[in-house]
Protein backbone atom coordinates (compact mmCIF):
# COMPACT_ATOMS: atom_id res chain seq x y z
CA UNK A 1 0.00 0.00 0.00
CA UNK A 2 1.45 3.19 -0.98
CA UNK A 3 1.97 5.71 1.77
CA UNK A 4 -0.34 8.40 -0.49
CA UNK A 5 -3.04 5.33 -0.07
CA UNK A 6 -2.27 4.72 3.70
CA UNK A 7 -2.67 8.26 4.75
CA UNK A 8 -6.18 8.91 2.72
CA UNK A 9 -7.58 6.41 4.52
CA UNK A 10 -5.78 7.30 7.83
CA UNK A 11 -7.33 10.42 7.39
CA UNK A 12 -11.02 8.71 6.41
CA UNK A 13 -10.99 6.78 9.93
CA UNK A 14 -10.58 10.12 12.07
CA UNK A 15 -13.30 11.86 10.18
CA UNK A 16 -15.81 9.09 9.16
CA UNK A 17 -18.81 11.91 9.65
CA UNK A 18 -16.97 13.93 7.03
CA UNK A 19 -16.51 11.39 4.27
CA UNK A 20 -20.25 9.92 5.07
CA UNK A 21 -21.49 13.44 4.39
CA UNK A 22 -19.00 13.03 0.47
CA UNK A 23 -20.16 10.13 -0.20
CA UNK A 24 -23.84 11.05 0.39
CA UNK A 25 -23.34 13.48 -2.77
CA UNK A 26 -22.00 11.07 -4.93
CA UNK A 27 -24.71 8.52 -4.61
CA UNK A 28 -26.77 7.41 -7.52
CA UNK A 29 -30.42 6.79 -6.02
CA UNK A 30 -33.92 5.07 -7.31
CA UNK A 31 -37.00 4.44 -5.79
CA UNK A 32 -37.35 0.50 -5.80
CA UNK A 33 -40.85 -1.35 -5.55
CA UNK A 34 -43.57 -0.34 -8.59
CA UNK A 35 -40.66 2.15 -10.21
CA UNK A 36 -38.25 -0.18 -9.49
CA UNK A 37 -37.72 -0.23 -13.35
CA UNK A 38 -37.30 3.68 -14.09
CA UNK A 39 -33.78 4.71 -14.48
CA UNK A 40 -33.12 7.94 -12.50
CA UNK A 41 -31.69 11.46 -13.62
CA UNK A 42 -27.83 11.22 -14.37
CA UNK A 43 -26.53 12.37 -11.12
CA UNK A 44 -23.31 14.00 -10.25
CA UNK A 45 -21.25 10.78 -9.71
CA UNK A 46 -19.80 9.46 -13.53
CA UNK A 47 -23.18 11.37 -15.13
CA UNK A 48 -24.54 7.70 -15.42
CA UNK A 49 -28.13 6.56 -14.07
CA UNK A 50 -28.71 3.07 -12.75
CA UNK A 51 -29.81 0.68 -15.23
CA UNK A 52 -33.52 -0.44 -15.32
CA UNK A 53 -33.99 -3.79 -14.15
CA UNK A 54 -35.80 -6.76 -16.94
CA UNK A 55 -39.41 -6.53 -17.07
CA UNK A 56 -39.21 -10.22 -16.89
CA UNK A 57 -39.28 -12.38 -13.88
CA UNK A 58 -35.47 -13.79 -12.92
CA UNK A 59 -34.60 -17.14 -12.92
CA UNK A 60 -33.64 -16.55 -9.08
CA UNK A 61 -32.93 -13.67 -6.92
CA UNK A 62 -31.01 -13.54 -3.90
CA UNK A 63 -29.53 -11.32 -1.19
CA UNK A 64 -26.19 -10.86 0.87
CA UNK A 65 -24.96 -9.34 3.70
CA UNK A 66 -21.93 -9.59 6.03
CA UNK A 67 -20.93 -7.80 9.09
CA UNK A 68 -24.42 -8.29 10.54
CA UNK A 69 -24.23 -9.45 14.02
CA UNK A 70 -24.41 -6.59 16.83
CA UNK A 71 -27.82 -6.62 17.19
CA UNK A 72 -27.51 -2.90 17.67
CA UNK A 73 -29.70 -0.53 15.99
CA UNK A 74 -27.99 -0.20 12.56
CA UNK A 75 -28.52 -3.57 12.03
CA UNK A 76 -32.31 -4.01 12.33
CA UNK A 77 -32.38 -0.85 10.44
CA UNK A 78 -30.98 -2.95 7.54
CA UNK A 79 -33.03 -6.15 8.19
CA UNK A 80 -36.13 -3.93 8.11
CA UNK A 81 -35.16 -2.42 4.72
CA UNK A 82 -34.90 -5.80 3.71
CA UNK A 83 -37.83 -6.73 4.75
CA UNK A 84 -39.84 -4.48 3.28
CA UNK A 85 -38.28 -5.26 0.03
CA UNK A 86 -39.03 -8.63 0.34
CA UNK A 87 -42.45 -7.80 0.08
CA UNK A 88 -42.18 -6.65 -2.96
CA UNK A 89 -39.30 -8.46 -4.63
CA UNK A 90 -39.95 -11.79 -2.88
CA UNK A 91 -36.61 -14.07 -2.79
CA UNK A 92 -36.18 -17.11 -0.47
CA UNK A 93 -32.44 -17.12 -0.22
CA UNK A 94 -29.76 -14.57 1.58
CA UNK A 95 -25.81 -15.46 1.69
CA UNK A 96 -24.65 -14.19 5.17
CA UNK A 97 -20.95 -13.82 4.42
CA UNK A 98 -19.35 -13.79 8.44
CA UNK A 99 -18.87 -12.18 11.67
CA UNK A 100 -22.64 -13.09 12.15
CA UNK A 101 -22.17 -13.11 15.93
CA UNK A 102 -20.68 -9.96 17.70
CA UNK A 103 -17.78 -9.44 19.02
CA UNK A 104 -16.41 -13.10 19.74
CA UNK A 105 -18.97 -15.34 18.10
CA UNK A 106 -21.05 -16.16 21.31
CA UNK A 107 -23.81 -18.87 20.01
CA UNK A 108 -26.04 -17.75 22.91
CA UNK A 109 -26.41 -13.90 21.46
CA UNK A 110 -28.35 -16.01 18.38
CA UNK A 111 -31.46 -14.64 19.22
CA UNK A 112 -30.54 -10.79 19.38
CA UNK A 113 -28.32 -10.87 16.21
CA UNK A 114 -29.73 -13.19 13.79
CA UNK A 115 -33.00 -14.77 14.79
CA UNK A 116 -35.34 -11.51 15.92
CA UNK A 117 -33.71 -9.07 13.56
CA UNK A 118 -34.77 -11.47 10.29
CA UNK A 119 -37.48 -13.14 12.07
CA UNK A 120 -40.33 -12.38 9.26
CA UNK A 121 -37.54 -13.15 6.67
CA UNK A 122 -37.33 -16.88 8.15
CA UNK A 123 -41.06 -16.87 9.08
CA UNK A 124 -41.68 -16.66 5.49
CA UNK A 125 -39.09 -19.19 3.93
CA UNK A 126 -36.23 -17.11 3.41
CA UNK A 127 -33.05 -19.44 4.23
CA UNK A 128 -29.85 -17.76 5.32
CA UNK A 129 -25.94 -19.67 4.11
CA UNK A 130 -23.80 -18.56 6.26
CA UNK A 131 -19.98 -18.73 6.40
CA UNK A 132 -17.22 -17.99 9.29
CA UNK A 133 -15.82 -14.46 9.54
CA UNK A 134 -12.89 -13.42 11.96
CA UNK A 135 -14.76 -12.44 14.78
CA UNK A 136 -16.99 -16.12 14.80
CA UNK A 137 -14.03 -18.13 15.38
CA UNK A 138 -13.34 -16.51 18.98
CA UNK A 139 -15.38 -18.83 20.42
CA UNK A 140 -14.61 -22.69 19.96
CA UNK A 141 -13.27 -22.11 17.06
CA UNK A 142 -17.25 -21.40 15.29
CA UNK A 143 -17.72 -24.78 15.99
CA UNK A 144 -21.15 -23.97 17.40
CA UNK A 145 -22.21 -22.01 14.08
CA UNK A 146 -21.31 -24.75 11.86
CA UNK A 147 -23.95 -26.67 13.75
CA UNK A 148 -26.36 -24.24 14.19
CA UNK A 149 -29.33 -25.09 11.66
CA UNK A 150 -30.26 -21.49 10.90
CA UNK A 151 -27.38 -20.87 9.47
CA UNK A 152 -27.85 -23.82 6.47
CA UNK A 153 -23.72 -24.59 6.83
CA UNK A 154 -22.71 -27.99 5.67
CA UNK A 155 -19.44 -27.70 7.17
CA UNK A 156 -16.97 -24.64 7.58
CA UNK A 157 -16.75 -25.12 3.88
CA UNK A 158 -19.75 -26.25 1.15
CA UNK A 159 -21.48 -26.02 -1.69
CA UNK A 160 -24.77 -26.09 -2.89
CA UNK A 161 -27.22 -25.48 -6.02
CA UNK A 162 -30.46 -23.52 -6.57
CA UNK A 163 -31.96 -23.64 -10.31
CA UNK A 164 -28.88 -22.59 -12.78
CA UNK A 165 -26.56 -21.10 -10.09
CA UNK A 166 -24.57 -22.89 -7.75
CA UNK A 167 -22.83 -21.29 -4.28
CA UNK A 168 -19.44 -22.32 -3.21
CA UNK A 169 -18.87 -21.21 0.51
CA UNK A 170 -15.57 -20.88 2.05
CA UNK A 171 -13.84 -20.44 5.32
CA UNK A 172 -11.25 -17.65 4.72
CA UNK A 173 -9.50 -17.46 8.13
CA UNK A 174 -6.13 -17.29 9.18
CA UNK A 175 -6.69 -20.93 10.92
CA UNK A 176 -8.98 -22.44 8.18
CA UNK A 177 -7.52 -25.49 6.70
CA UNK A 178 -6.04 -24.62 3.65
CA UNK A 179 -4.78 -27.46 1.74
CA UNK A 180 -7.57 -29.02 1.67
CA UNK A 181 -10.30 -26.45 1.19
CA UNK A 182 -8.04 -25.84 -2.00
CA UNK A 183 -8.31 -29.09 -3.08
CA UNK A 184 -11.80 -29.58 -2.49
CA UNK A 185 -12.57 -26.19 -3.85
CA UNK A 186 -10.87 -26.66 -7.54
CA UNK A 187 -12.44 -30.21 -7.53
CA UNK A 188 -16.09 -28.98 -7.11
CA UNK A 189 -15.35 -25.83 -9.50
CA UNK A 190 -14.21 -28.09 -12.11
CA UNK A 191 -16.99 -30.73 -11.93
CA UNK A 192 -19.64 -27.76 -11.38
CA UNK A 193 -22.27 -27.83 -14.58
CA UNK A 194 -23.67 -24.63 -13.43
CA UNK A 195 -23.39 -21.93 -15.31
CA UNK A 196 -23.15 -19.36 -13.19
CA UNK A 197 -20.80 -19.82 -9.78
CA UNK A 198 -20.68 -18.00 -7.15
CA UNK A 199 -18.06 -18.16 -4.46
CA UNK A 200 -18.58 -16.54 -1.03
CA UNK A 201 -16.57 -15.76 2.12
CA UNK A 202 -15.52 -13.40 4.55
CA UNK A 203 -12.29 -12.11 3.71
CA UNK A 204 -12.23 -8.92 1.09
CA UNK A 205 -9.80 -9.77 -2.15
CA UNK A 206 -9.75 -6.40 -3.81
CA UNK A 207 -10.96 -3.64 -1.57
CA UNK A 208 -10.80 -0.09 -1.31
CA UNK A 209 -11.58 -0.43 2.25
CA UNK A 210 -8.59 -0.33 5.52
CA UNK A 211 -7.99 -3.75 4.89
CA UNK A 212 -7.06 -2.73 1.22
CA UNK A 213 -5.82 -5.90 -1.24
CA UNK A 214 -5.16 -9.25 0.03
CA UNK A 215 -2.28 -10.36 -2.09
CA UNK A 216 -2.62 -13.76 -0.72
CA UNK A 217 -5.86 -14.61 -2.17
CA UNK A 218 -5.15 -13.13 -5.23
CA UNK A 219 -2.49 -15.49 -5.73
CA UNK A 220 -4.19 -18.92 -4.60
CA UNK A 221 -7.79 -17.89 -5.33
CA UNK A 222 -7.88 -15.44 -8.25
CA UNK A 223 -6.36 -18.39 -10.47
CA UNK A 224 -8.96 -20.56 -9.68
CA UNK A 225 -12.02 -18.19 -10.26
CA UNK A 226 -10.62 -17.49 -13.45
CA UNK A 227 -9.69 -21.25 -14.50
CA UNK A 228 -13.39 -22.20 -13.93
CA UNK A 229 -15.27 -19.53 -14.47
CA UNK A 230 -16.59 -18.31 -11.00
CA UNK A 231 -18.44 -14.91 -12.03
CA UNK A 232 -19.13 -13.44 -8.07
CA UNK A 233 -16.76 -13.50 -5.64
CA UNK A 234 -19.18 -12.17 -2.28
CA UNK A 235 -17.77 -10.87 1.23
CA UNK A 236 -17.93 -8.55 3.95
CA UNK A 237 -14.92 -7.66 6.62
CA UNK A 238 -14.92 -4.37 5.22
CA UNK A 239 -17.72 -2.63 6.44
CA UNK A 240 -18.91 -0.93 3.53
CA UNK A 241 -20.20 -1.65 -0.13
CA UNK A 242 -17.96 -1.55 -3.23
CA UNK A 243 -18.38 -2.92 -6.29
CA UNK A 244 -15.50 -3.69 -8.78
CA UNK A 245 -15.25 -3.92 -12.68
CA UNK A 246 -15.22 -7.13 -14.38
CA UNK A 247 -11.27 -8.48 -13.33
CA UNK A 248 -10.11 -11.45 -15.71
CA UNK A 249 -13.87 -12.10 -15.70
CA UNK A 250 -14.80 -12.25 -11.94
CA UNK A 251 -16.86 -9.59 -10.09
CA UNK A 252 -15.79 -8.89 -6.73
CA UNK A 253 -18.90 -7.24 -4.55
CA UNK A 254 -18.51 -6.30 -0.74
CA UNK A 255 -21.31 -5.82 1.19
CA UNK A 256 -20.19 -5.25 4.88
CA UNK A 257 -22.42 -2.64 6.38
CA UNK A 258 -24.92 -4.78 7.12
CA UNK A 259 -24.93 -3.48 10.40
CA UNK A 260 -22.01 -0.64 10.66
CA UNK A 261 -20.00 1.45 8.37
CA UNK A 262 -16.39 2.09 8.07
CA UNK A 263 -14.93 4.23 5.25
CA UNK A 264 -14.13 3.23 1.94
CA UNK A 265 -12.32 4.77 -1.10
CA UNK A 266 -12.05 3.99 -5.00
CA UNK A 267 -9.73 2.40 -7.02
CA UNK A 268 -8.68 1.75 -10.55
CA UNK A 269 -10.96 -1.35 -10.23
CA UNK A 270 -13.65 0.26 -8.65
CA UNK A 271 -17.00 0.59 -10.38
CA UNK A 272 -19.12 1.57 -7.34
CA UNK A 273 -18.25 2.40 -3.54
CA UNK A 274 -20.35 3.67 -0.36
CA UNK A 275 -19.93 4.13 3.50
CA UNK A 276 -23.45 3.56 4.28
CA UNK A 277 -25.66 0.98 6.01
CA UNK A 278 -26.90 -1.44 3.26
CA UNK A 279 -27.38 -5.29 1.44
CA UNK A 280 -27.24 -6.28 -1.86
CA UNK A 281 -29.48 -7.83 -4.22
CA UNK A 282 -29.36 -9.98 -7.48
CA UNK A 283 -31.48 -10.80 -9.67
CA UNK A 284 -30.66 -13.50 -11.91
CA UNK A 285 -31.31 -14.43 -15.95
CA UNK A 286 -29.89 -17.23 -18.14
CA UNK A 287 -27.05 -14.43 -19.71
CA UNK A 288 -27.21 -11.64 -16.94
CA UNK A 289 -27.14 -11.07 -12.85
CA UNK A 290 -27.99 -7.54 -11.66
CA UNK A 291 -26.71 -6.50 -8.60
CA UNK A 292 -28.54 -3.88 -6.57
CA UNK A 293 -27.38 -2.00 -3.45
CA UNK A 294 -30.17 -0.96 -1.35
CA UNK A 295 -29.98 1.35 1.63
CA UNK A 296 -31.81 1.82 4.84
CA UNK A 297 -34.10 4.34 3.42
CA UNK A 298 -35.39 1.59 0.61
CA UNK A 299 -33.83 3.18 -2.42
CA UNK A 300 -31.60 1.20 -4.44
CA UNK A 301 -27.81 3.46 -4.86
CA UNK A 302 -26.08 1.25 -7.14
CA UNK A 303 -26.90 -1.14 -9.67
CA UNK A 304 -24.60 -3.11 -11.99
CA UNK A 305 -24.75 -5.83 -14.64
CA UNK A 306 -22.17 -9.22 -14.63
CA UNK A 307 -22.43 -11.23 -17.79
CA UNK A 308 -22.47 -14.85 -17.96
CA UNK A 309 -19.59 -16.81 -19.33
CA UNK A 310 -18.06 -20.15 -19.95
CA UNK A 311 -15.06 -21.67 -17.84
Amino acid sequence: MSIKRRYFLILGSLSSLGWAGIWKMFQLQTSWGTDANAAVLPTVEGERAIAPLPTTPPILRFMAIADTGTGAEGQYAVAEAMTQYHKQNPFNLAILAGDNIYNNGEIDKINAVFERPYQSLLQQGVKFYACLGNHDIRTANGDPQVKYPGFNMQGRYYTFRRDDLQFFALDTNHNADWKNQLIWLEKELSQSTAPWKVVFGHHQIYSSGIYGLNQPFIKTLTPLFHKYGVQLYINGHEHSYERTRSINGTTYLICGAGAGTRPVGRSEWTEYSASRLSFATFDVYEDRMFVSAIGTDKRVFDRGVIQVRSA
